[in-house]
């Protein structure tokens, strides 16, 4: 096998470039556009040659595709369903008869995408186009959405991102790396060519790396999805923070992905597709081998001979040297081996295909593999050793696994804490399955039904609300002590209640020994609740992890019958919690009453949804079986809105448990009292104790505590503008899924409708309470 410099001629994609003098413009408005007075950058090949150069956008270009993009919109999200799907599938016979100039770009551009490729997604999501009314009426476009990739990132996964959210009806603003900038201007060229309206697509080039933040932070961008690195996703994360635009994170290009050989695989293809797969010049993924101990040395001999006399692969950068000499040299001083296929050479930018044996799991190159043809090996003893050393890593893409055995390979596959698992195969990859990133790889997911609500929101949901960033010291967010006006001639004696949290099925006090005053509406002291803090959700968390897994492992059935034991149990303390809503909110009592009839309402409606969303199964073109999963997704932090104190808990609560997951709840800071009586109804049901905690203090402590712990998964946010700046800024190291809700501004717009019997608010709620898998098993 051979991996030299491809020998594809080039010619149609140079005529393309010629005719734009090979100088690209910025595309707006649906045709190329170079304003006088633009800096230029150069696009190289893969030899560093020069193609052609690019024109650097400046704020009043990104100010000009905003504009021309609200205008596309509204143009766009006016046809029908029919019209937006007859363009797209006019897209697929355009790239088709373009797919010489699109494949010659690509090439030069280093980033190699088929054009088939290309036409399988532009036909699959002008389906989507067509049933969006029919399969999800109660859904809307995003609005404008910003598509920002890092400059290594491939032009599928780009793709990936605009296609769909062009289906939903919504106008589009890309902002390519550098290796995607010319097929973007390209497709765009042919976007046009289809029919796309005028300002439904742009793009806008430069070298600046804020230049995707600038896009963002215009007020008539409604939307941010990015896929790429994860350095360049968390700069342009913080740089976005209190702008009010929700982002969404795609970083699979960081994620370390581990291939399993089993001693049951067929050890010939297996090693087949370790060569195809690791010693490529473009890699979507790093990743680790990991082979059973009983067949390493046979693994190893194969590997030798399939090695031997394949070329030098060349490296992108001289840096990448330096990182592989850093990994070799410490593979060398662990006692390791080295497998390679020639003798490196210094000069030239060329490195051999080389595999570094006997590392440790904890060894750098393992954790962080080097860049380039170097491949990581380790060995394990057990199945199940197999599958620790596969989640080993923090990110949590996707997953290669070689067996012959099926149960084996399912319950493997179940057992990896990753997005996609390939079964026998690698990088299999068709927009029909959902594609999640998990962990450190993502927070949302792409392909398949699930992956185009990123491009959607309820109808009943307004808008996330634009603003400007507010002056935060990130550091000391929540360290303030919250303030407390004590009524004059307040007697302690006359208070009737001093409440405990609920923690790991106990109630408690708060670890700092500090209570706060619970006031009712006109200022007087109803009760004291702890003042938690930042080691009372540490105890909560642990707690949850020593039950969650256990809890996601029950079937359906069983936490359907769970659910439906908390909604008896509510509904025996009826009048208690209908009396403590009417205290502690001020509202009549027949009110509280119905609030108390709905959350029961709420809870059974869970139950009864517990076992009802089940795996799907596509059909992708390739041949073989494909699975789509939910999964729980694992610890979640929820922080209380103050609107319908009990109703709001319940639906999030039911939302959270009913698919697997545990919860860390914080009650609303002004109106706990009726979180605090929920805690009788918790211990009185079969809920396991630990799953579901309550920690009642100050909103922004509480806040700052469940965004630096490293096990919770996801926050759901009702509180300040500042706080959900914070979370946007701090949640993207470890990253998180975030729901995040100004309630200032909700108030406003009438904000979330807790009582509203539309099916939407489920399924956006049950939305965000799953992650989803991907499983491929080939056929022959």
């Amino acid at each position: 096998m051979e991996y030299g410099p491809s020998s594809t001629s080039t010619a149609t994609a140079q005529s393309w470039l010629e005719k734009h003098s090979r100088i690209l413009g910025l595309f707006i408005d649906g045709k190329f556009s170079s304003p006088a007075d633009r800096q230029t950058q150069d696009v190289t090949d893969s030899k560093a040659a020069v193609v052609c150069s690019t024109v650097c956008a400046k704020d009043e270009d990104v100010a000009s595709a905003a504009s021309s993009a609200a205008r596309g919109f509204k143009t766009w999200s006016d046809l029908s369903c029919y019209q937006r799907a007859k363009v797209l599938l006019k897209l697929a016979g355009v790239v088709q008869r373009h797919s010489q100039c699109v494949s010659e770009l690509c090439e030069l551009s280093q980033s190699s995408t088929s054009p088939a490729v290309l036409v399988r997604l532009a036909q699959y999501y002008a389906s989507w186009a067509q049933l969006r009314d029919t399969l999800m009426p109660e859904w809307i476009p995003q609005g404008v959405v910003a598509v920002a990739v890092s400059d290594d990132c491939s032009v599928y996964f780009l793709m990936l991102k605009v296609l769909p959210a062009l289906a939903m009806g919504n106008a589009v603003i890309v902002v390519p790396g550098k290796t995607t900038t010319l097929p973007a201007l390209l497709l765009a060229q042919l976007f046009m060519e289809a029919g796309l309206p005028a300002g439904v697509l742009n793009v806008v080039t430069g070298s600046e790396a804020s230049l995707a933040a600038k896009v963002a932070q215009n007020s008539q961008v409604n939307h941010l999805t990015y896929s790429g690195s994860q350095q360049t996703g968390e700069a342009l994360a913080k740089a976005v923070a209190g702008w009010g635009v929700p982002m969404s994170f795609s970083l699979s290009l960081s994620s370390v992905c581990p291939f399993i050989i089993f001693d049951s695989a067929d050890l010939d293809s297996a090693v087949d597709g370790v060569i195809e797969l690791a010693f490529k010049k473009k890699r979507d993924f790093q990743w680790v081998l990991c082979v059973q101990e009983s067949v390493l040395d046979s693994v190893v001999a194969r590997l030798k001979l399939r090695m031997t006399g394949m070329k030098c692969v060349a490296l992108a950068t001289e840096t990448d040297r330096n990182l592989i000499d850093a990994a070799v040299q410490e593979t060398q001083q662990q006692g390791g081996t080295l497998i390679q296929s020639c003798s490196p050479v210094s000069t030239g930018g060329l490195y051999p295909p080389t595999i570094l044996c006997g590392l440790a799991p904890s060894c750098e190159a393992v954790i962080s593999p080097p860049p380039g043809p170097v491949l990581p090996l380790i060995s394990f003893r057990s199945s199940a050793e197999g599958v620790t050393l596969g989640n080993h890593s923090p990110h949590g893409q996707a997953a290669s696994i070689w067996t012959e055995d099926l149960t084996l390979a399912l319950e493997s596959a179940k057992s990896l804490c990753v997005g996609s698992v390939w079964v026998n195969c690698h990088s299999v990859m068709d927009p029909a399955l959902p594609f999640c990133g998990r962990r450190e790889s993502g927070n949302c997911t792409d392909g398949g039904r699930e992956g185009l609500y990123q491009f959607l929101r309820p109808s009943h949901s307004p808008s996330f609300p634009r603003s400007s960033p507010s002056s935060i010291n990130y550091a000391d967010f929540g360290s303030a002590a919250s303030k407390f006006v004590i009524p004059e001639g307040f007697d302690p004696s006359s208070v009737p209640r001093f409440y405990s949290q609920y923690l790991g099925g106990q109630l408690r006090k708060a670890d700092s020994g500090c209570s706060r005053s619970v006031l009712a509406p006109g200022g007087a002291v109803l009760a004291h609740c702890p003042d938690g803090g930042r080691k009372d959700v540490r105890n909560a968390v642990e707690a949850a992890i020593k039950v969650q897994p256990g809890w996601m492992k029950k079937s359906p059935a069983a936490r359907s019958q769970a659910l439906y034991s908390l909604a008896d149990s509510l509904d025996k303390r009826r009048q208690d919690l209908a009396v403590s809503i009417r205290t502690q909110t001020g509202i009549p009592l027949d009110e509280a009453e119905k609030e108390v009839e709905l959350s029961i309402s709420r809870l059974s409606d869970w139950a009864a949804r517990c076992d009802k969303e089940q795996a799907g199964t596509p059909f992708p073109p390739q041949s073989g079986t494909a699975l789509s999963t939910p999964e729980a997704l694992g610890v979640l932090g929820v922080i209380l809105p103050n609107s319908k104190p009990l109703l709001s808990l319940v639906s999030l609560l039911g939302a959270a448990i009913a698919m697997g997951n545990a919860v860390v709840m914080v009650p609303s800071e002004k109106y706990p009292l009726p979180a605090l009586e929920f805690i009788q109804v918790l211990q009185a049901s079969d809920i396991p104790g630990g799953l579901v905690s309550i920690i009642t203090g100050g909103r922004d402590q509480l806040t700052h505590s469940l965004a630096n712990h490293s096990v919770i998964q996801s926050i759901w946010y009702w509180g300040s503008k500042e706080g959900c700046q914070f979370l946007q800024y701090s949640c993207v190291s470890p990253l998180k899924h975030l729901w995040l809700h100004c309630e200032e501004e909700e108030e406003k717009e009438a904000g979330q409708n807790w009582t509203s019997s539309n099916p939407s608010l489920q399924e956006e709620l049950w939305r965000k309470a799953v992650v989803w898998k991907s499983i491929w098993i080939p056929t022959a």
